[in-house]
C-alpha cells in the first residue's frame, strides 16, 4: 500500500570516520574504536577512553554538531536523489550540544567575552569545557556536584536552573558556508535577551546549539527542506522515536518523506556525569552480555536518514535500500536509571513492531542489533526481555551489540544502529559482539562473538532503552 515505508538515503559519521565503507571496516570487523581521547582533561575522571573521533589537522572534519549533522543529512539527501526545495519533515532526536554549555559556564566571571565562537570550517571548541588554570568559576558540571545514577543533563541540553534560556537567541555562526538558515542577517548572532553574562554576544549566542529545536531548524535550513519540524530529546531512545515517529506520518499518508536524524560527541559534561554514576569501564574495554563486563564507554556518532512511502519513491523511480515494516515503543517506568529486571518494556516494544510486521512470533527474524551496553543490569534485563518477545525462537536469532565497538553513542545510537542493521541486510555481514569473554548464566543468547559472521537474513530487529523506562523496536526488512 502507499503507506509502506521505504529508506531511500543515509549518511552516517562514528568514530571510524566517514559512511558505509567505514563501519564496515570498524563495526563489521570486531574493532573497538576506543582510545584515550584528548578532546578535554581526562585526568579527574576514572577513565580516560571513549569512541571519539581524532581532533587536530586529520580530523574527520569539524565536529561541532551542528557541522556533523549538516553533512550527514546532505549526504543522505544525495543518496536518496534529494535536493533543497523538496517537502520533507525533519525529525531529530539529540539532547544537544553541550560543549558550548560547558565552555561557557566554565569560563571564569567576567571572562565570557573571551570565548570565541568558532566560524564555519574551524574546529568548534573541542577543549570540551577544559578548566584553564584549575579554575571552574562558575562551571555545573564539577565532579563534586554530580549524582550517581541521575542522568542529569539528558534532558535537551537545557542548562540547569533554565539559565540557558536567558541567553539563547538567534545566530547566523551555526551552518557551514556562512548560512545561518532562516532568520539569517545582519544582526543575527546578536543576544537579544538580557541575564548574566549576555553581554559577550559571542558566547551566549553560541548556546544556541544546546538547544534541540534550533538545531532541527538549522538543519532544515541548511537541507532546504521545507516539511514540518520536530525535535526529540528523550535520551538514549531519542533517535529512534524519530524514526518511528516518522513512520507513523509516513504510513498515515500525512507525508511522503522524511529525514531522521540524530547526533551525540562524546563532551566533559556527559562524560563527568556518567563517570561520577560509576556507569563507565574503567578497563577500556564494552564486553556485553560477557560475564566480566563492567561498564559501557562513550562514543561520537550521528547520523541521518531519507525514509518514504512506497507509492512516492515508485513516482520518483527512487531505488529502496530496506522497508520498515514494523515499529513500537513502550515504557516500563520501571526505575530512573535501571530497566525492568525483566526487560517488560523493552519486549512490549518488540512484540508491537513484530505484530505491526506481520510476524508476531519473528518467525522470519534473522538478526537482532541489541541495545547492549555493557552494563551489570542491562544485559541481562534485556536477555530476559529478548526470550519473552521471541518465546521458543530467541535462542536461535542472532543478537549482537555493536556499542562494543562504537561506543555507547546516547541519543544517536537508535539511528547509527539502524543504519547498522540496514549495512546488515543489505550486505550479509552480522557485526559481532566485540570484547566478548566468557558467557554469562543470565545471558544465554547467540551474541555473535567477536567476529563477523556470515548470513543472509531477510528481517532484523534493532532495540534501544532510555533512563526513565523508555523503549523502542524497529523491524527492517531488505527488498
Amino acid at each position: 500500500m502507499s503507506g509502506d515505508v521505504t529508506i531511500t538515503g543515509f549518511g552516517v559519521r562514528t568514530a571510524f570516520g566517514t559512511g558505509a565503507d567505514a563501519l564496515r571496516r570498524g563495526v563489521f570487523a570486531g574493532v573497538p574504536a576506543f582510545r584515550p581521547t584528548t578532546r578535554f582533561d581526562t585526568g579527574p575522571y576514572r577513565t580516560p577512553m571513549a569512541a571519539a573521533a581524532p581532533d587536530g589537522p586529520d580530523a574527520v572534519e569539524d565536529w561541532a554538531l551542528r557541522h556533523a549533522l549538516a553533512r550527514c543529512g546532505t549526504e543522505a539527501l544525495d543518496m536518496a536523489g534529494l535536493g533543497p526545495g523538496t517537502e520533507a519533515a525533519i525529525l531529530l532526536g539529540v539532547a544537544g550540544d553541550h560543549t558550548s554549555v560547558t565552555r561557557y559556564w566554565r569560563s571564569r566571571p567576567g571572562e565570557a567575552a573571551s570565548v570565541s565562537v568558532p566560524g564555519p570550517g574551524t574546529d568548534a571548541g573541542r577543549t570540551g569545557g577544559v578548566v584553564r588554570n584549575g579554575v571552574a568559576g562558575e562551571g555545573v558540571a564539577r565532579k563534586s556536584d554530580m549524582v550517581p545514577g541521575e542522568d542529569a543533563g539528558r534532558t535537551g541540553g537545557v542548562v540547569p536552573n533554565g539559565a540557558a534560556r536567558e541567553h539563547v537567541a538567534r545566530t547566523a555562526d551555526v551552518m557551514p558556508n556562512g548560512s545561518g538558515g532562516e532568520g539569517a542577517g545582519p544582526n543575527a548572532g546578536a543576544v537579544t535577551t538580557g541575564g548574566p553574562g549576555a553581554e559577550p554576544g559571542g558566547a551566549a549566542a553560541r548556546l544556541a546549539d544546546a538547544v534541540p529545536a534550533r538545531l532541527a531548524e538549522l538543519l532544515a535550513g541548511h537541507l532546504g527542506l521545507t516539511g514540518p519540524r520536530l525535535a526529540f530529546t528523550n535520551a538514549c531512545v531519542a533517535s529512534a522515536a524519530a524514526i518511528i515517529h516518522a513512520c507513523r506520518l509516513i504510513s498515515s499518508g500525512r507525508i511522503d518523506v522524511a529525514v531522521c536524524a540524530g547526533g551525540y560527541l562524546v563532551e566533559e559534561e556527559t562524560f563527568g556525569k556518567f563517570d561520577s554514576g560509576r556507569a563507565l569501564s574503567r578497563d577500556g574495554m564494552v564486553r556485553p552480555f560477557s560475564a566480566d563486563r563492567s561498564g559501557l564507554l562513550l562514543g561520537d556518532g550521528v547520523a541521518a536518514v531519507v525514509l518514504e512511502s512506497a507509492e512516492h519513491a515508485r513516482r520518483r523511480g527512487a531505488r529502496p535500500l530496506a522497508s520498515v515494516p514494523g515499529w513500537g515503543a513502550a515504557t516500563d517506568a520501571h526505575h530512573i536509571a535501571q530497566p525492568h529486571p525483566e526487560g517488560a518494556g523493552l519486549a512490549r516494544a518488540a512484540r508491537q513492531a513484530l505484530r505491526l510486521a506481520g510476524d508476531p512470533d519473528g518467525a522470519a527474524l534473522g538478526y537482532v542489533n541489541a541495545h547492549g551496553t555493557g552494563t551489570k543490569y542491562n544485559d541481562g534485563a534485556e536477555t530476559r526481555g529478548l526470550r519473552a518477545a521471541l518465546g521458543g525462537r530467541a535462542g536461535s536469532i542472532p543478537v549482537s551489540s555493536t556499542k562494543s565497538t562504537t561506543g555507547h553513542l546516547l541519543e544517536a545510537a537508535g539511528i547509527v544502529e539502524f543504519v547498522i542493521t540496514l549495512l546488515a541486510l543489505t550486505d550479509g555481514v552480522l557485526p559481532p559482539t566485540a570484547g566478548f569473554t566468557r558467557p554469562d548464566p543470565e545471558c544465554d543468547l547467540d551474541y555473535v562473538p567477536n567476529r563477523p559472521r556470515r548470513a543472509d537474513p531477510r528481517r532484523a530487529l534493532t532495540i534501544n532503552a532510555a533512563f526513565g523506562g523508555a523503549n523502542t523496536a524497529l523491524v527492517l526488512e531488505r527488498p
